[in-house]
């Protein structure tokens, strides 16, 4: 049965990059309290050598996994990559096994959510986890 804080609804504005297809990846997340929007994380991670699509189910993921820790009840997913949000809305199939795995897995966490909704927002609405996920990838190559 799914748990969480029974008042803490979150957003997740997540976003993947790869420079190169598959290059040097990095996923990036921010959480916000729905009500009020106040940030409360900031997430950056390098993920070695990954396509694009893997990069944006690293960030995904990311945020799944913190919002998790923190508790949340409620989640709604924000991320400009509309092949993520329409497989895990189920409109899309999941054809490539790398990708099957990271979207089995995204479902199991979000079905620990009491509630969750995906929407597919335009790239401009996801500036911060983009700068995130390219942070991750700038940070990850400085020798």
């Amino acid at each position: 049965m799914p748990e969480g804080a029974p008042g803490l609804e979150v957003e997740l504005y997540c976003d993947g990059a790869s420079r190169g297809n598959p290059g040097p990846a990095g996923a990036g997340a921010l959480l916000k309290e729905k009500a009020g929007g106040r940030v409360l994380a900031r997430l950056s991670r390098g993920l070695g050598r990954a396509t694009n699509n893997e990069a944006e189910y690293a960030a995904l993921l990311l945020g799944l996994e913190e919002a998790r820790r923190m508790g949340a009840a409620r989640i709604s997913v924000r991320a400009d990559s509309e092949l993520v949000v329409k497989q895990i809305n189920g409109e899309y199939r999941v054809r490539h096994p790398v990708m099957r795995q990271r979207h089995q897995e995204a479902m199991r966490l979000l079905a620990t959510f009491t509630a969750w909704e995906a929407r597919h927002i335009p790239r401009e609405l996801n500036s911060e986890a983009d700068r995130l996920a390219n942070l991750a990838v700038d940070s990850a190559r400085k020798p």
